[in-house]
């Protein structure tokens, strides 16, 4: 695991500031404290911070094929790396070292650009081919590891792990990209290509880019498929126990590490599989590690259940909790680390538990992705109920929306009903994402801005989606979106840059891209069987874990960031969300969020989704716009 960056120019007789490669990787130092490396050819130079995970004598970055025509700086694990160790070493080819990295330039060099295909892993790595002076960058199949970039005036290419790399070039000014201000009051985070930072892309999952003095391209190298599913149709036994081999496969080959290692332990399903899978292959106890949280009448939280497995699998077991104080005083450097606001309260759970976690080691896993890949949401049983509710006539609908949009509380049920009602599938999906709805951001925005949004921004980029996906039942064309967009712009965003800020790898076994492919396969029926969710899964889980891990209902970060906003957390509101702040942004009108704060104040609890999606973004401008 490291940190890339780079620059391109397109003018050959150029050359480049060592001292500014140096700045843009010192900046992301927390994603490889170990070592560092560089590279320099005339008009391209690359750069890596690097966390020794494998080979941690000889796996030093760049790393060159045998001629040194070839180079690469990587990011990431390949998985496979024995196997295809192997089969390179048979064609002829030479190793120097024992990493993964290495296989990377073997490969480029018998197969170019479609060596991405041969990798089973994360990864987001760049190749400078100096036979034909292209540079090639990839980013893997699900978007585990990021990339960003930025083309200055068509005359360079910038690119990194992290945009605050970027931001160190010169030539590259923080500003607010307005467009994805509108994706984030509707969605809670942008989606790729997009940043909130104007001229700055995120290379999108499953794509690469190559660049010469031609130009740049980026091509889609990998999609996820609904149809390739011409195994026989099988017993429910039997596809329980293939998704088993296969994750129990996958963790194996996650396992593969020169450091220690463990995994992140919630007490929901996903987890607990992972670390009772890794009970089972392992001769020693997993360490594992949780986030618990601080309140009044105590710890309400997911802890218990943490503990029941920790217990049954006799786990080194580890455990942080979470005060008010805390959330306070990490808020913005949070932020910081994400480059990019998401209106998230978990961000700073997830960086404690991966600052505790990397007191004992160097590397976990998580358990990311199951709920997008088995329908484990609830939104995805709303999908299901859909069509009926469209039997309804349309006035008692639309009665029924007037009602519900004058209510206060019960915010999930009144969100669900306003998503039923969306007869337009890409204005449903979107409904389910609610940061602002329309009406109230438009009555958010100042009036230039409410000109200039007009209309309900998530639609586009889940229309887009929709478009592109070659599923045709409803349910797998909603899991299709949230892999494309919610997984990597927001869930798999929070696990990198959280745990990279604590210097720790997170592996990510549910998604391996053949676990993956073998889900989208499965009769969608195996995934939401009448509203039951995440149906095949707690069906596996069952000989594993105890009854009431696979019943319970689906909690989250079960986060008491309400109650904190309403005490100690309330300095924080009044600062960040002060007349002096929103006016100097010139984003918002300040009457609206003086009402919602009053409204919050007087207990409309529902309100803190909204304050703390603005405190985010004030957080934000402070860490990266003011700064310049």
């Amino acid at each position: 695991m490291c940190g890339i960056c780079g620059i391109y120019l397109h003018d050959n007789s150029s050359t480049i500031d060592g001292e500014l490669l140096k700045s843009m990787a010192d900046i992301i130092r927390h994603r490889g404290p170990d070592d560092e490396g560089f590279h320099f050819d005339r008009n391209l130079a690359l750069g890596m911070r690097r966390l020794s995970i494998i080979d941690l004598a000889r796996g030093k970055q760049p790393i060159y094929n045998e001629d040194e025509t070839i180079v690469t700086v990587f990011n990431g694990e390949v998985y496979n790396y024995l196997e295809l160790r192997e089969q390179l070493q048979k064609r002829g080819h030479t190793f120097t070292t024992a990493s993964d990295t290495e296989v990377i330039v073997h490969l480029y060099e018998d197969m170019g650009e479609e060596c991405v295909h041969q990798l089973r892993g994360m990864f987001a790595f760049a190749v400078w081919d100096k036979r034909h002076r292209r540079l090639f960058i990839a980013r893997d199949r699900l978007g585990i590891k990021p990339l960003y970039y930025h083309t200055v005036i068509g005359k360079q290419l910038v690119f990194g792990s992290e945009i605050k790399s970027i931001l160190r070039h010169p030539k590259v000014k923080a500003s607010l990209d307005l467009d994805a201000l509108n994706n984030f009051l509707s969605l809670k985070y942008v989606p790729a290509p997009q940043t909130m930072f104007e001229g700055i892309k995120s290379l999108p999952p499953g794509h690469t880019l190559s660049c010469d003095s031609h130009g740049i391209n980026i091509r889609q190298y990998w999609d996820l498929s609904f149809t390739n599913n011409d195994h026989p149709r099988q017993r429910e036994e039997v596809y329980a126990e293939q998704l088993e081999e296969l994750l129990r496969e996958s963790i194996k080959l996650r396992l593969r590490s020169d450091v220690p290692l463990g995994a992140f332990l919630s007490g929901g399903i996903d987890s607990s599989t992972i670390v009772a899978l890794m009970s089972q292959i392992m001769d020693k106890p997993v360490k594992t590690f949780s986030v618990g949280f601080k309140q009044e009448n105590g710890i309400t939280d997911e802890l218990p259940y943490a503990s029941l497995i920790a217990q049954q699998y006799k786990t080194d077991h580890h455990e942080i909790i979470i005060t008010a104080r805390d959330f306070v005083d990490m808020a913005e450097k949070v932020i910081w680390h994400l480059d990019q606001p998401i209106a998230d309260q978990a961000t700073v759970a997830t960086y404690m538990v991966s600052k505790l976690a990397s007191q004992h080691v160097k590397m976990v896993l998580t358990g990311e992705g199951g709920d997008e890949l088995f329908a484990g949401y609830a939104r995805y049983s709303g999908e299901r109920l859909s069509p009926l509710f469209r039997l309804i006539p349309k006035s008692i609908k639309s009665l029924a929306q007037m009602v519900n949009n004058r209510t206060t509380g019960l915010r999930r049920q009144r969100i669900a009903l306003n998503a039923l009602c969306q007869v337009d599938e890409a204005q449903r999906f979107a409904t389910w994402f609610p940061l602002f709805n329309h009406d109230s951001k438009q009555a958010l925005l100042t009036p230039d801005l409410q000109n200039k949004f007009n209309g309900i921004a998530g639609n586009q980029a889940f229309a887009q989606q929709l478009a592109r996906t070659d599923a045709t039942e409803p349910l797998n064309r909603m899991l299709y979106v949230d892999t494309k967009l919610w997984l990597p712009d927001y869930l798999l965003l929070r696990a990198d840059k959280l745990s990279m800020a604590a210097s720790l790898e997170a592996r990510i076994p549910i998604l391996d891209h053949k676990l993956v492919e073998f889900a989208a396969s499965l009769p969608p029926n195996l995934k939401l069987k009448n509203l039951t969710r995440k149906y095949l899964l707690k069906k596996s889980g069952r000989k594993l874990l105890p009854k009431i891990i696979i019943d319970r209902k689906k909690k989250g970060f079960p986060i008491p960031i309400y109650k904190w906003m309403e005490n100690e957390a309330r300095p924080l509101i009044y600062d960040t969300l002060s007349p002096a702040a929103i006016n100097k942004r010139g984003l918002f009108n300040y009457v609206y969020v003086e009402k919602l704060i009053k409204e919050f104040e007087s207990g409309t609890t529902e309100h803190y989704h909204h304050l703390w999606g603005l405190i985010s973004l004030e957080l934000w401008h402070r860490c990266f716009l003011d700064s310049q």
